[in-house]
């Protein structure tokens, strides 16, 4: 299976399918998201404690629709080191100019997810 075309890169937001850790069930989520070669950056402002977040940690497969186009998955949840950082930047350098608030505590304080794609 091919890696999203890199013009999707700019797109502001992708649709993840996790599976529910207690329903067994899908579960979608529209989410920001930074993309750098075959692999999806995802930041989670709640932390350990958003549903998406504890369903990958239960079950690291997963899909992620860009566009028309659906990728199978495998998350790795991040803490610290330089692709976390690198991560955390390119999130707040793509959005910042959009959003009309600061990112800057969002981009610190958030949990960031790797979605290795085609990984599935």
């Amino acid at each position: 299976m091919p890696t999203p075309d890199p013009a999707v890169a700019g797109d502001d937001y992708c649709y993840l399918t996790t599976t529910g850790r207690v329903t067994g069930r899908p579960h979608e989520i529209e989410i920001w998201f930074g993309l750098e070669g075959a692999t999806l950056y995802l930041l989670s402002g709640g932390g350990d404690g958003s549903d998406w977040v504890k369903n990958l940690r239960a079950r690291p497969e997963c899909t992620v629709r860009v566009r028309e186009q659906i990728f199978p998955g495998r998350a790795r949840i991040l803490d610290g080191g330089e692709v976390d950082a690198r991560a955390r930047a390119m999130l707040v350098e793509k959005y910042q100019p959009r959003y009309s608030g600061n990112l800057d505590d969002w981009g610190r304080r958030s949990r960031v997810v790797a979605i290795d794609l085609d990984a599935g």
